[in-house]
């Protein structure tokens, strides 16, 4: 019966796979969009720098809270302004992006499966793909990854219908132009080209591998130069102006933004990492095994069908894994890593395997695993829910910790799965785990939504500030974005890489110039560890996971300042009436000359 059930449904998805595919993936994605704000640790930076664009108009170079933003090209903050702007709500516009290229990416993908392998592979290896945690969540997710990854796949999806399909040299010239787009949102929008050998080792070893029957494309030097010049084209459209206005200027900042761009944040950040440190396995053993499930249930048969595709000399299987294992190598190379900088290999991994994963979805092996990992994580969620509504002490303490009690919601999750195990059986292993992965992030998206944003977006602990402070001049010391974003009142910063004794001293200059009207908000730690300020003054604030010291000007007036310390930023977004609307927050107070930007 269930496996009727099984033909049925699949036939009627079958009959239209795009669309099928993207309403799918429309679903687990797109749903909840607008129901939170950017949450820690990337998303506000991000939405802060768009909306700074939009509110100022300086497009060209990214600012956070007025101050050069070095760290990143300006492609994701220029969509993402737009997209805020455009659709007049920051909790749809900052999403935008990875979700649109989330949905460029499943389209490539398939689109280049179908013409290698037909419809009903694409369809299949669509929804392996859909099923990657990874990959949903990088969708659902408003960091970079999504969107170079959605140019990066433009860059496979030319080389390889040139590579695979010999469908001409014009698709290879666009993948080259569209790598370059993905360096300058992300730095390695060329890790396309790490397939370059294996396909000219097939050209040369053309009477040996072939693409479904057919010799690989071909590619002259003369070609391949042309290529790499349309690379270099698309990010010099913004290289080139940027350099010039750069070498123009007599700004130091702007010089400063010059050379880190260009070489702290690519090669030196490559080779010579100072965060995100890791052991050269660190993707083998604690990203790969959580972040590309369920698609590694079907591992252990990988080796024997690889076999066969590799005695067949098959370049439609071998030429984009090839680009995915090497991905995964340059990638652990450098000392600095993060689970993210995989995603650009999950689609070419598909690719890759999608001629196999017809006949391994119906190994009668997989589906077991698939509700064994299906019936495990139910039963942890509906165990964990059961246990805190008890009372344990452990949930407890957590969910004080956290600031939210989400006993309902994992209860539903758990209970979904088990039904969904108890309905489909072992057998129906493989629907029952795809099924449930569709109430989980349908209910991440909405009620888990509801339930973590008040927790990690500081709405709330500001409008205390700005209430307490009366709306007055405040500074953040060691500032963090999501706090510029959701100001109420004019709030000022002294940089986003300036020492904490810089910081502090023209804090102090600032605050006795005009104690009466301006404040600070600092961690109890800082307030501690500078002794010269007013400790009785201190009102104290909470959020769930952190408390907060709010001083009046007159606090800091035993402290020695120096006005010259450090620079001073007031953030755009900050005084903006536009930039309040679009965050929703009420309009902003009336702002003193002294403090105008």
């Amino acid at each position: 019966m269930t496996t009727m059930f099984q033909a049925r449904l699949y036939q009627r998805l079958a009959r239209h796979p795009w669309w099928s595919l993207a309403l799918l993936y429309l679903l687990v994605s797109a749903i909840g969009l607008g129901m939170r704000m950017p949450w820690p640790a990337d998303e506000p930076r991000f939405a802060l720098n768009g909306l700074e664009m939009w509110v100022t108009g300086h497009w060209w170079l990214p600012h956070r809270g007025g101050e050069l933003y070095p760290d990143k090209p300006p492609i994701f903050m220029w969509l993402s302004g737009l997209a805020t702007g455009v659709s007049g709500d920051i909790r749809i516009g900052f999403a935008l992006p990875s979700l649109v290229a989330g949905v460029v990416t499943l389209a490539l993908s398939v689109d280049l499966i179908r013409r290698l392998h037909g419809k009903r592979v694409a369809f299949i290896a669509g929804l392996w793909l859909i099923a990657t945690l990874q990959f949903v969540l990088q969708a659902r997710t408003a960091q970079i990854d999504m969107l170079v990854t959605a140019f990066i796949m433009l860059g496979c999806w030319g080389l390889l219908r040139h590579a695979l399909l010999d469908d001409g040299v014009r698709y290879f010239h666009l993948g080259c132009f569209a790598m370059g787009l993905g360096i300058i949102t992300k730095g390695v929008g060329f890790l396309p080209l790490l397939m370059l050998p294996f396909w000219l080792l097939a050209m040369r070893r053309a009477s040996r591998w072939r693409s479904g029957g057919q010799r690989a494309g071909q590619l002259s030097w003369r070609e391949l130069l042309i290529g790499l010049c349309w690379l270099l084209a698309a990010p010099l459209v913004w290289v080139g102006p940027m350099l010039v206005m750069s070498l123009l200027s007599a700004d130091p900042e702007l010089a400063a933004y010059r050379d880190n761009i260009l070489l702290k944040q690519t090669a030196e950040r490559y080779a010579d990492s100072w965060h995100h440190l890791k052991p050269w396995h660190y993707f083998l053993t604690q990203v790969i095994p959580w972040a590309w499930m369920p698609l590694l249930l079907t591992l252990p048969w990988w080796p024997k069908a690889l076999a066969t595709r590799l005695w067949r000399r098959d370049l439609r299987v071998w030429l984009p894994l090839s680009g995915a294992v090497l991905i995964v190598v340059f990638f652990s190379l450098s000392p600095g890593k993060r689970g993210v900088y995989l995603l650009p290999a999950l689609p070419l991994l598909v690719v890759g395997l999608a001629p196999l994963l017809p006949g391994l979805s119906r190994k009668r092996h997989v589906a077991w695993l698939a509700f064994v990992l299906c019936a495990g994580l139910a039963g942890i969620f509906l165990g964990a829910a059961l246990l805190g509504a008890a009372g344990l002490p452990a949930l407890t303490r957590l969910a004080e910790q956290e600031g939210l009690v989400p006993w309902g919601w994992w209860g539903l999750l758990g209970g979904a799965g088990v039904a969904l195990c108890a309905g489909w059986k072992p057998r129906g292993g493989l629907l029952a785990l795809g099924s449930w992965l569709v109430v989980f992030w349908v209910l991440w998206g909405t009620w888990g939504a509801r339930l973590m944003d008040p927790v990690r977006n500081p709405a709330a602990l500001m409008a205390q500030v700005a209430e307490q402070s009366d709306h007055q001049a405040l500074a953040i010391p060691d500032f963090r974005e999501q706090y510029l974003l959701q100001a109420r009142q004019p709030l000022w910063h002294f940089g986003y890489k300036t020492s904490e004794a810089d910081q502090f001293s023209r804090l102090y200059a600032w605050l006795q110039a005009a104690p009466q009207h301006r404040w600070a908000l600092m961690t109890p730690g800082m307030l501690k560890r500078h002794a010269c300020l007013e400790a009785t003054q201190a009102i104290t604030l909470s959020e769930p996971d952190e408390h907060w010291a709010l001083l009046p000007g007159g606090a800091a007036l035993a402290c020695r300042g120096d006005a010259d310390a450090a620079p001073m930023y007031l953030a755009p977004t900050s005084v903006s009436d536009e930039a309040a609307r679009l965050i929703g927050l009420p309009g902003r107070h009336d702002v003193m000359t002294e403090d105008r930007p």
